[in-house]
This record gives structure tokens, sequence and C-alpha cells, in this order.
């Protein structure tokens, strides 16, 4: 009875992995399995999601008769499941190399772009821009090098190699187009404005002469008549700024560069200064500026009259710390006050005494010989008598000793 329910059962299977097998071979994958039957699983870390799936890859290697042949001991394996034994051991290790090599070459081709956009960092969109416009209107990348202002100073060499790149390069022709595609329509309008003046256009400019005076409709009339020669963004305020320059530096048809003069004595900036006449230039008034200047000059007076006023009262504290005095007595002196600190000239036949302030000024200040608080403004008079006798008189509030 086991024998004939065992070969009943490897029946029942040979006739479901029929249409298995039919399916698997031809989508060319082996169907996976479920290792238990529970609805909700334990969430997985990390670690034991990798180890578990290459855990996975080892049995797909060994191939998927083991669970069967653990199931039915004691039997040997069916023809039937050797083949899909022989098919499971087969097919993941002819498969495994393919992909491999695909992303070596897909790694390969996404790696050049990125070399080629790292020698292109000095090189803007704006610059190659620049580069192009300059060259179509020049034809000659020596003027280009010096009537251009890129982004970054290249030399000569570099704008050569940079103009020969966009040229014959494919890889850098095609990205330096698709960067300049990109830019803003402003800043294409103003890398336009840039663009140097051909020969053709410089031509047409220099038939207007330099003694004429030319308007923006006369240059608009040139650009009327010549559309094809001048550049499409060109203006009529363009052309005449240009015509300007070109006057300014003696290009036009009329014009002739006038020659140094001949001798030893070459005419410098100081010897043109002598010959201006100072009564012919012409003086603005700044009244401002005219204020600012009588308001400091009024101030510089005043400190002037003040350290005059205080001349004397310097001149005895230097007397004084130094000891070098002047002789007591001269032409002009006719008494002397000695203090404690200070010396007093009496050089007239009457003087008052008391304490000097801002408004009240006197001949001798006791307060220069040390604190004046219990002095009146004005104490007292010094008068001379005409028979040679002093007198004092008391005008403060408090009594002289």
């Amino acid at each position: 009875l086991m024998a004939s329910g065992l070969a009943s059962r490897s029946e029942d299977e040979e006739s479901l992995a029929g249409p298995k097998r039919s399916s698997s071979q031809a989508l060319g994958t082996i169907p996976k399995r479920r290792s238990s039957s529970r609805f909700i699983k334990r969430k997985k870390f990390d670690d034991e999601l990798v180890e578990s799936s290459l855990a996975k890859s080892s049995s797909r290697a060994k191939g998927a008769g083991g669970p069967e042949a653990g199931r039915c001991s004691g039997s040997e394996p069916s023809s039937s499941e050797k083949k899909k034994v022989a098919k499971a051991v087969s097919t993941p290790v002819v498969a495994s190399p393919v992909p491999s090599a695909g992303l070596a070459k897909r790694m390969k081709k996404s790696k050049q772009p990125l070399q080629v956009t790292k020698d292109l960092g000095r090189w803007k969109p704006a610059d190659d821009l620049l580069l192009i416009n300059a060259v179509l209107q020049t034809n000659d990348l020596s003027s280009v090098h010096l009537g251009v202002k890129f982004s970054c100073r290249f030399n000569l060499r570099e704008i050569q190699e940079r103009w020969y790149a966009l040229l014959y390069d494919p890889i850098i022709s095609k990205l330096a187009c698709q960067a300049m595609r990109q830019l803003h329509p402003e800043a294409i309008a103003a890398i336009q404005s840039k663009v140097l003046f051909s020969k053709a256009e410089e031509q047409l400019l220099n038939k207007v002469g330099s003694s004429s005076q030319p308007t923006l409709d006369t240059f608009q009339e040139l650009l009327h008549k010549h559309p094809d020669v001048f550049y499409p963004t060109r203006t009529a305020r363009t052309l005449q700024l240009h015509w300007q320059l070109m006057k300014q530096y003696y290009l036009l048809h009329d014009q002739s560069v006038q020659p140094l003069p001949k001798g030893d004595q070459v005419l410098n900036f100081s010897d043109a200064e002598d010959m201006l006449d100072d009564n012919k230039l012409k003086d603005v008034r700044d009244e401002v500026l005219e204020h600012e200047l009588t308001v400091a000059d009024r101030r510089q007076k005043r400190e002037i009259r003040q350290l005059e006023q205080e001349l004397h009262k310097w001149q005895v504290l230097v007397d004084s710390i130094t000891g070098m005095s002047s002789p007591d007595f001269d032409s002009q002196t006719l008494a002397v006050l000695r203090g404690r600190m200070v010396r007093y000239l009496m050089r007239s036949r009457e003087i008052t005494l008391g304490r000097a302030t801002k408004d009240n000024q006197i001949d001798v200040d006791l307060a220069l010989e040390g604190p004046a608080w219990k002095i009146s403004r004005k104490q007292g008079i010094i008068k001379l008598k005409n028979n040679g006798d002093f007198f004092i008189a008391n005008e403060g509030r408090r009594p002289i000793y």
C-alpha cells in the first residue's frame, strides 16, 4: 500500500509539475517556494536580510530537490525530478556572469562624459557664445584675444584650443551647445551687445566725417541701408558710441595723426600748466563750500583770540616752574608783586586784583596762587600816587589781610 501510495503521489506530482515546468521554462525562472505557511512574519534587521539573501542564493544553486527528498524518504527521485534538479543547477550558473558584464559596460559609459565635464570648468556657456560671435565677426583669434573680455583671463593658446575643440570635438561641442541653449534670453542679449565690430562695419562708419555732427537719425539710416552688413542686435546708439571711439583714436578717413613735436624739449604736463591763463578759466562758485569756509575761519579766529588772552597766564606758569624769569624792572614796569607761586608786574598807575572769569578780566588773578573761592571777582584796586606812595582799596565782600 505504501509503495502504491508513493507511486500515485509521484504520478500526481508529475502531472502537476508538467504545467509548472512549462511555465517556468517559458519565463526562464525558478518558482519561489515559501518556507513557512504563517501569514504574519517577524520583521528582519539589515544583517538578517543580507544573510537570508545569501542563504536563498546558495539554496537555489544547490537545487530545489532537497525538500522533496526529505519529504519522500525511502524512495528514489523520479526522472522528472532529476530533470528539475539538473535545470535548477544549470540555470543560475550560466545566467550569473551576463548582468555583471552589462553593468561593467554601463559603468564605463557613464564615466566617460564625467571625465570630459571636469576639463570644461573654466569655460562658461557665456564665454563660448562670446567666442563664437566674435570669431564670426572678425575671423581672427588674435583680435578676439585682445578685444573680448571673458569671465577668465584666457591666453591666446587657450582660446585657440577651445575654438578647435568646439569645431572638431563632438563631445565638447555637444555639451557646449546644450549649455548655451539653457542660457537666459537676457544673458544672450547682453552677450550679443558686446560683440566686436567687423571690418565691413567699421568701413561704413568710417565714411561719416569727423567734422560733421551726426545724430542718431544718421546712424539709423545706415542701419536701414545696410542691414546685411551690421550685426542684427546693433542699434543707432551703439553705432554712435563706436564712431565717437574711432574719432577719439583718429581712425576716420579724414583724420590724420599729429606727429610729435621735434626737438629736445617735449611738452609735458608742467609746461602745459604754465601756458594756461587762470583768468580764462571758469570759476564756479560753490555757496555751500564758501559758507563752510567762513564758519571755519570764524571759529579759528575765536580760538586764536582766546589763546592770546591766556598767553600771559601761561608765561607766568612757565616762569614759576623753570625759575628762569626776566629782569624785574624795565622801562615799563612800575612795581613788582610777588606771591607764593606767581610774580606780577605792575605796568600802569592803577591795577585791579581779584578772580578772573570769562566775563571779567582783571590785571592780578589771585586764582593762580591757589584756591580762590573766597576771593571776589573784583576784590580791590592798587593805585600809585604822584608822590610815589602805593595804596590799596578793598571793593570785595570780605576784608583783605
